[in-house]
């Protein structure tokens, strides 16, 4: 038995909070669909949230997203949204030195998401939206970055998924293409898009986000080829990107140590 009716707006508050979490980037148009409240309550509640700390507006990318905020409310909260966090701004800096569009994508299964872009930000990005693309290990950059650089037993779990994959970028893929594969990662320090897979105009260099041994994330920049057709324009890509990546990760390590937080990733 409760001594007082539960206080409905604390309720609401607390169930568009839940959702906005699960969202890569939620609006209030989906908001509104996944809870039934009226559109200038959600639009309050959000207000609410960001003065508390725990919402931010993404104006860019029109939407809400959690902060590392929620973190001290309990082991609900998982490391993506901190990584999300952390990556935005040196990602947005990047683009706008470079002016190619950057993502920052996280795991999911034979696969990465793109969980952020600054496509938006891009006078001349090769797409004009990539948010929520899901993009293959065996062939696309950004997957590739995780699958080279995670811990030996994460990949071999990663491996039996490809090779049971309906994607021909990831089941095609031979133990020994692999071994090569990684051995010139980690010898270059990044990794590229299979230039036999499409689209065949735009190229993609990607770095992971990682914390120990842990990866939490790929981080890359998408251009045109011919606009880096050598080595020396590559390395105009290359050198910015994997300096914002280092700024990330140590800003992780500090975000990590000072608030306790245990990266679980994406489920």
């Amino acid at each position: 038995m409760f001594s007082f009716a539960p206080v409905q707006s604390v309720l609401k508050a607390l169930r568009l909070l839940t959702e906005v979490n699960r969202c890569s980037v939620a609006t209030v148009g989906e908001l509104h669909r996944r809870t039934g409240m009226p559109k200038p309550t959600i639009v309050r509640l959000l207000e609410t949230l960001i003065e508390a700390g725990y919402v931010v507006r993404d104006e860019r990318m029109r939407g809400y997203l959690v902060t590392s905020q929620v973190a001290h409310l309990s082991s609900g909260f998982h490391g993506a949204p901190m990584v999300i966090e952390a990556a935005r701004p040196w990602a947005t800096a990047l683009t706008r030195q470079i002016k190619w569009p950057c993502a920052v994508c996280l795991l999911d299964y034979d696969a990465v998401v793109v969980r952020f872009s600054t496509i938006p930000d891009s006078p001349i990005s090769p797409f004009h939206a990539t948010l929520g693309y899901r993009l293959n290990l065996g062939g696309r950059a950004l997957g590739r970055a995780y699958l080279a650089f995670c811990p030996d037993e994460e990949r071999e779990v990663l491996r039996a998924a490809m090779r049971a994959s309906a994607e021909p970028e990831n089941n095609s893929l031979s133990d020994e293409d692999v071994e090569g594969m990684i051995e010139q990662a980690r010898r270059r320090g990044y990794t590229e898009r299979d230039p036999a897979a499409e689209p065949r105009n735009s190229a993609t260099i990607a770095v992971p986000i990682k914390l120990g041994e842990r990866v939490l994330a790929t981080f890359g920049v998408t251009f045109f080829r011919a606009a880096a057709p050598n080595p020396e324009d590559k390395a105009r890509i290359i050198h910015p990107l994997k300096k914002a990546a280092a700024n990330i990760e140590a800003q992780l390590e500090a975000l990590s140590q000072s608030m306790g937080v245990a990266f679980q990733g994406e489920k």
